[in-house]
């Protein structure tokens, strides 16, 4: 029995969870076009809307998520699976009622999980399910294994781009790698773009019509428009103070075009209830992708 197949049948065992955590995967073609910190702000937004959020940093290796807050989690991800903290211990309390989790290496470690460590991330899957309302995943920059396997087990896909070429032409290159797959199915998966670092919310619905257009025409794939940030000069102060500035500038254009992303996640496009999954599906899906 393969391991895709044991957490399946460990899934099966587990009681269903009328609560599923909405996961959001926010992800981008290249660095530097201010993913981690749409995810942070994003998060915080979200909380104020009365939602509770966890963010799952899986950008390994650069604790971009961390830096951002300005706090450093005593343990991640591979704590809870190896080192036997528990997932209470893991979720490290960030500013504005939001959770983190650090991924460290865990996420990588997967692959070589036994049976009961699958049993433990199953149960902490379904635990996490329970305590959070959405779960935010943010992923490394462009097309590596473990970014496309994320996103392939998602059903809920933010993509970030800004108005550079290379920002644009990589997030295509990203979709374009995503639509080749097997695994993606269009139908059970929502992509939308955020337009970041604008000049003029006309900039950024022209961003979304150029990449949206040519991913109609030559992938076939359809992108929704979730909205625009504009270029902000508060936002990078809150950067240089590892402060998110939604927190340090909530009146600030980039807080305030953050907020309205946040009220249309949360109110007009949540996902019915054969694509929600929670984080158990998402890891279960994995699974499933890294033995296919």
């Amino acid at each position: 029995m393969d391991q895709a197949e044991q957490l399946r049948n460990i899934i099966k065992k587990q009681n269903m969870q009328q609560h599923l955590a909405r996961v959001i995967t926010v992800t981008s073609g290249k660095g530097g076009v201010g993913k981690s910190n749409v995810s942070v702000n994003l998060a915080l937004q979200l909380s104020r809307l009365n939602k509770r959020v966890v963010i799952l940093d899986a950008d390994f290796g650069l604790a971009n998520v961390e830096i951002l807050m300005g706090i450093r989690p005593k343990y991640n991800l591979a704590d809870l699976l190896f080192r036997g903290k528990t997932l209470r211990e893991v979720i490290c309390p960030g500013p504005g009622n939001i959770g983190f989790i650090s991924g460290g290496s865990g996420l990588k470690e997967l692959t070589n999980l036994n049976h009961e460590q699958l049993q433990m991330l199953v149960r902490m899957m379904y635990e996490l399910d329970n305590l959070a309302d959405i779960v935010i995943i943010d992923t490394g920059a462009g097309i590596s294994d473990t970014v496309v396997e994320l996103v392939l087990a998602s059903s809920e896909l933010l993509l970030v781009a800004t108005p550079e070429p290379t920002s644009l032409t990589d997030a295509y290159a990203l979709i374009k790698t995503l639509s080749r797959h097997e695994e993606f199915y269009e139908d059970n998966r929502m992509i939308r773009m955020v337009a970041n670092r604008t000049h003029s919310a006309q900039e950024g619905t022209e961003l979304y019509e150029k990449l949206s257009s040519v991913v109609a025409k030559f992938l076939k794939v359809h992108i929704d428009y979730l909205g625009q940030i504009p270029y902000d000069e508060k936002l990078s102060k809150a950067i240089m103070k590892q402060q998110p500035v939604a927190l340090m500038y909530p009146n600030a254009a980039s807080s305030r075009a953050l907020m309205e992303i946040a009220t249309c996640v949360e109110r007009g496009l949540d996902r019915p209830a054969e694509g929600r999954q929670g984080l158990s599906g998402l890891f279960s899906k994995m699974f499933h992708n890294k033995k296919n």
